[in-house]
This record gives C-alpha cells, sequence and structure tokens, in this order.
C-alpha cells in the first residue's frame, strides 16, 4: 500500500493494483514496498535517515524513536531554522555529517557551540537542498508550512524514500508529488497520524472497495466554545491542544479545524478517492486516529493513545513494527468513546477546504499560502482568532473570482499560486489589524 520502484506490480492506491501481488498484507513476494523490511537494512548496517525539521515536534520525536531503536537508525542529515541551541544538542547526539541552518549568522553560532565538531554546516534554501538528497535510505519530511515543498521535492527526485509529516506539501502539490513518486520509483510513506491509521487500515484491502475515508479531529480547544468565546480567544489559549503534543502552528491550525481541512486535502491526494469520499467526525479522546469505510458496511479504524511517535514508527519500520516503550490502550479504563459532527459554521475553515478542492488544483495552495500568513499574524498579536478563517475565505474568493482554473505542471506553478496568495493575504491581514487596532 505504499508507492513501490516495481511498478508493474503495485501502484499506490491505484484501483487495479491494490490487491495486485506486492499489495502489503498479501502472501505473494512484495515489490520494494513489501521486500525491503527494517531486518533486511539491518543486516547490511542501520537504516540512515535524513531528517527535516530536526528541532520541531515531529523531527524531536523522530529523535526519540531513533534513540530507542538506535541499532536500526542512524541520522546523517539534518536540517532546522534558527533554534540552534537544540540544533548543537542535537549533532552532539547524534553526529550528522551534514546540517543546515536558516542563515550564517546561525551557522556561526552552531560553529561556535560546537567547537570544531566534525560536521558541515550549510546554510538557506540551497542548504535544505543538500541535506535532502544527501545519502540516506530515507528522507523524514518534518518541516513545517510551504517551506518543505522544494526540499521534499528534491529528496524525491533524488530517489529517496520519503515519511511524509509535512501535510503541506501534499496540500499545494499534491498531483505533482505522486507524479515526482511514480516517476522515481520511490515509497511514500504518510506520517500523520491519521493518514498512518488509514494506511493501517487500508492493508490488504482492495481500493475499489472503499466507500469513504473518515478523519477523525479532537475538535481543539475551543470544541465546546461559542462563537462569542471563540472571538476573544487568545494566543495561549490557542495554543493549548487538549490531547496532542504539537509545534504552534499546527496547534493553532487545530483550534481553527484548518488542520483537519488540509488533512482532508492531502488524504484526497494520498489515496486517490474524490473529495466526497473523504469525510470528519469530531472524536474528543483523540483514541480512533480514522477509520475507512467499505462498500459492505464494514468499518475499520485504528486505535491508540495520542503519541506521534507510534505513527513515526510505523513508517520508519514498515512493513515491520517496532516495540516501542510507550503506554498501552486501557479500553475498560477509557470507558467510552464519544465522536460528534463537526460544526462548520463555528470553525469555517474546515468548509473552506472542501470549497478549495472543488475549485481547482491551484485553490489547495492558495489556501495554504492565506492559512500561514494568518496564523503568523495571529501568533504575533496583530489579529483575532477569528480573521484566520476570514483571511483564508476572502484570498480563496479573490482566487476563484480570477477565473483561473489552474493546473499546477511544475514547481514553479505551484510557488507562483503561493506568492499570490501571500501577497494578497497581507493586504487583508492588514485590514484586519486595523479594525482589531
Amino acid at each position: 500500500m505504499c508507492v513501490g520502484r516495481t511498478s508493474a506490480r503495485i501502484t499506490w492506491w491505484k484501483r487495479s493494483a491494490i490487491t495486485s501481488a506486492g499489495s502489503v498484507g498479501s502472501g505473494a513476494p512484495a515489490p520494494r514496498c513489501g521486500a525491503d523490511p527494517v531486518s533486511a537494512r539491518v543486516s547490511a548496517g542501520r537504516k540512515r535517515l535524513v531528517l527535516l525539521g530536526s528541532t520541531g515536534s515531529i523531527g524531536e520525536q523522530t529523535l526519540d524513536v531513533v534513540s530507542e531503536f538506535a541499532n536500526r537508525y542512524e541520522v546523517t542529515a539534518m536540517a532546522a531554522g534558527r533554534n540552534v541551541e537544540k540544533l548543537a544538542e542535537q549533532v552532539r547526539r547524534f553526529r550528522p555529517g551534514l546540517v543546515s541552518v536558516a542563515d550564517e549568522e546561525d551557522a556561526a553560532e552552531l560553529r561556535t557551540r560546537l567547537d570544531g565538531a566534525d560536521v558541515e554546516i550549510v546554510t538557506g534554501a540551497e542548504g535544505l537542498t543538500a541535506v535532502a538528497t544527501h545519502p540516506a535510505d530515507m528522507v523524514v519530511s518534518g518541516l513545517v508550512g510551504a517551506v518543505g515543498l522544494a526540499p521534499t521535492l528534491a529528496a524525491i527526485r533524488a530517489g529517496r524514500d520519503i515519511a511524509l509529516a509535512n501535510k503541506e506539501v501534499m496540500v499545494m502539490a499534491g498531483a505533482l508529488i505522486l507524479r515526482e513518486v511514480k516517476a522515481h520509483e520511490v515509497r511514500l510513506l504518510p506520517v500523520d497520524s491519521e493518514h498512518s491509521a488509514i494506511f493501517q487500515a487500508l492493508a490488504g484491502q482492495r481500493a475499489a472497495d472503499v466507500e469513504r475515508i473518515i478523519l477523525t479531529a479532537s475538535g481543539g480547544p475551543f470544541r465546546t466554545w461559542d462563537d462569542a468565546r471563540i472571538a476573544q480567544a487568545t494566543v495561549e489559549e490557542a495554543l493549548n491542544h487538549p490531547n496532542w503534543n504539537m509545534g504552534p502552528k499546527i496547534s493553532i491550525d487545530s483550534a481553527s479545524l484548518m488542520n483537519k481541512g488540509l488533512e482532508v486535502i492531502e488524504a484526497r491526494w494520498l489515496f486517490d478517492v474524490t473529495p466526497e469520499q473523504v469525510d470528519v467526525i469530531v472524536h474528543p479522546q483523540s483514541i480512533v486516529h480514522s477509520l475507512v469505510e467499505y462498500r459492505d458496511g464494514s468499518v475499520l479504524a485504528q486505535l491508540g493513545l495520542p503519541d506521534m511517535r507510534v505513527p513515526i514508527a510505523v513508517a520508519l519500520a514498515h512493513p515491520e513494527r517496532l516495540p516501542l516503550d510507550l503506554p498501552r490502550l486501557d479500553l475498560a479504563a477509557l470507558a467510552r468513546l464519544d465522536f460528534e459532527a463537526p460544526d462548520r459554521k463555528r470553525f469555517p475553515c474546515l468548509q473552506l477546504a472542501f470549497d478549495a478542492l472543488a475549485a481547482d488544483e491551484a485553490a489547495p495552495a492558495v489556501l495554504n499560502a492565506a492559512n500561514e500568513v494568518a496564523v503568523e499574524a495571529f501568533l504575533d498579536g496583530r489579529i483575532r482568532f477569528p480573521a484566520i478563517a476570514a483571511t483564508n475565505g476572502a484570498v480563496l474568493e479573490a482566487h476563484i473570482e480570477r477565473g483561473l482554473v489552474s493546473e499546477l505542471q511544475s514547481l514553479d506553478d505551484v510557488l507562483a499560486a503561493d506568492a499570490w496568495a501571500r501577497e494578497v493575504a497581507a493586504g487583508v491581514v492588514a485590514a484586519e489589524a486595523g479594525r482589531a487596532a
């Protein structure tokens, strides 16, 4: 159920190929996606990982897994932004040969902190690409936002398998990414907990039998709040996610349900389904991570305690399972699981994602760019929380009104849509900030 290098035996999620000889769960010999278990690589040495976004939430939790299974994995290169102090600690501990930081000032500080350590330090966009294409068996794409697109694409073109945590990559350029994955015969494995759950629930099944994919959402910190209270929400309140340990941007997206909207778009591309086949349900406990409904009425779900180290380990070790030293789910102690429909009026960002999917191929990239601008403005205290959705809606509407039904044929096409949306969003944010003053 991953993109295999032997395309005659499997093409990921293409409807005629899910139960072909190499599909996950079949008894037949598998292609690259099934015949390359961790144990096979470990017999010849540890699996080499490149980590994009090492100092972020996904990066740190990936390193937790690497630490627990140091006999199986090594980190050969890392990319971070400006958290030089944390990066220096990681370099001393994991000893990569290559690291990337934002600019020369950060590089100088890192050299001072490392005091002559044997590591090459590179900077900027070129540095990110150098890290992404560094010799490795797998690249963990854990950067946040649009900045992750170009290095992830470069890694694919360099023939690297991808463990994808950066959902914006698929939101901005899903069709382009899947074309490149197929052309370069690499594996693309989801790290998002919801998409990992779907990936697992689809194992061994025929794509033609899939009726519906159901993404679960915790509902975020404002699930029970009314409109008036949400309008006054502070940054600290929005960052206080009830279940998950995440970075600031994704925490704000979770509060607005934009994160779930982005995941809807990601699922549409990752699993080759129509937008109408993707649904969302609110599940406050975050125990059921997502579900797949089949045409006979059966529903398969993946359950577990909310810990990102589990989907990270699934991606790193597929098709094996790592014996993680984590607390186990006790359903008797939990006693109940709750579900409810999402309120798309109180949380309009979710509906905007479906609207973008219905518009054209560029609309999701436009929506993502607008959201990044709006979230940054909210985190900086320039706009209020409801202005995030207002900004996103205004920019998406402006894109649709342009009447350019866009297909994204290249990275330049994606970046052009992104740049246009950011410029428009900046104007909307300025107006919203003026009203909030």
